[in-house]
């Protein structure tokens, strides 16, 4: 009978008690899981053979037991406007994610994935196109940051959870990920520092706020109303605007931070003055401010973006509606930054170059 494929311990994904108990059974001291814990977070290392204060024989049998999570560069590219860079790197199993970093005065932000591509359907999108390939690993996220910090030779200040795939519906591992970069003897990255986007998944939302997180939770709103959203975001359906709102609320009481509630302004759709007033009707009493963003156009889905000058005439009526407002900076314009973008651009080639072997 074939035996089947033995599964490696994803060692990255571990937190130091998980660390300490799997080199235990590995027949060695706890105290080399915080060795080990170094190698991996502080100088981030991507082989067992780099660290070299572990016995020959100990770094032998990590090999055969366990995995360091890994990424390939696939593509690079650099915006002259801002010095925006963004990535496409192939996951183990060759799947495709992107990664954005961006220079701001506060520091250098990355924007990472959660998941290879995404089940949320957004209409106006293009990481939903093709539907969600697998979730990322806690690792796998990690990896995003430590190898965008160590091509850019920068450090890195905070994280944003707004690349590719939808946080929430890859819950564990998201969580994983806030606790390892947190770590002490990691990144010891302040929670302060990390943004956290959902579309708005309310059981999920309601789970986030019981873990009492000092993160910012960025809700994609994107409509004043489910008549409006459900034209544009299929998970409206089952999370209705009120009880989203609700748990959004909830989650401001139990946290006692601030919520940004993200809108992409859509030509004809949700950007009239009306759609302001409704918004700001709906949230001038909330704890929270409003992140107005320029579409970027998807030649998938039918829609176009505002105008300049519908985007500050929005921004003012909301502001005028005691609503905190501001317009998100566009970076990256040259180099495809929209998440989800550059992706799919390279996908598509894959098929055409498939289509022209085949002809």
């Amino acid at each position: 009978m074939a035996q089947g494929i033995r599964t490696k311990a994803d060692i990255k994904s571990m937190n130091l008690v998980q660390l300490e108990a799997f080199v235990q059974g590995l027949g060695e001291p706890k105290f080399r899981a915080k060795q080990i814990f170094g190698w991996l977070h502080q100088k981030q290392v991507t082989s067992f053979e780099e660290m070299t204060n572990l016995s020959k024989e100990f770094r032998a049998k990590l090999i055969d037991e366990a995995k360091i999570a890994t990424l390939r560069l696939v593509r690079r590219l650099v915006s002259q406007e801002d010095e925006t860079r963004k990535y496409l790197f192939a996951l183990e199993n060759d799947s495709i994610i992107e990664s954005v970093f961006m220079k701001y005065e506060h520091g250098n932000t990355v924007c990472i994935s959660t998941q290879a591509g995404c089940r949320m359907g957004c209409k106006f999108c293009a990481s939903t196109i093709g539907g969600v390939e697998r979730n990322l690993t806690a690792g796998e996220m990690l990896s995003q940051v430590y190898e965008i910090q160590k091509d850019c030779g920068e450090h890195i200040r905070g994280v944003v959870l707004m690349g590719s795939g939808e946080p929430l519906d890859n819950y564990e591992q998201v969580m994983k990920f806030l606790e390892l970069i947190h770590a002490p003897d990691g990144q010891n990255m302040g929670h302060r520092h990390i943004t956290l986007s959902t579309c708005g998944l309310i059981e999920r939302i309601y789970e986030l706020a019981r873990e009492e997180l000092q993160i910012t939770l960025a809700v994609s709103l994107h409509a004043p109303n489910d008549d409006i959203r459900r034209q544009t975001m299929p998970v409206a359906m089952a999370n209705p605007m009120e009880k989203l709102l609700k748990a959004c609320a909830d989650y401001i009481t139990i946290t006692n931070r601030r919520i940004t509630f993200e809108y992409a302004m859509i030509h004809g759709v949700n950007d009239s003055d009306a759609c302001a007033k409704e918004l700001a009707k709906k949230l001038k009493r909330m704890l929270c401010h409003v992140n107005l963003i320029p579409m970027n156009e998807v030649d998938e889905w039918a829609y176009s973006k505002s105008s300049n000058e519908r985007v500050k005439q929005f921004a003012k009526i909301l502001q005028t509606n005691g609503v905190e407002t501001t317009i998100r900076r566009k970076l990256g314009g040259d180099i495809h930054a929209a998440c989800g973008q550059l992706r799919r651009s390279h996908l598509n080639r894959e098929v055409d170059d498939i289509k022209d072997v085949n002809v």
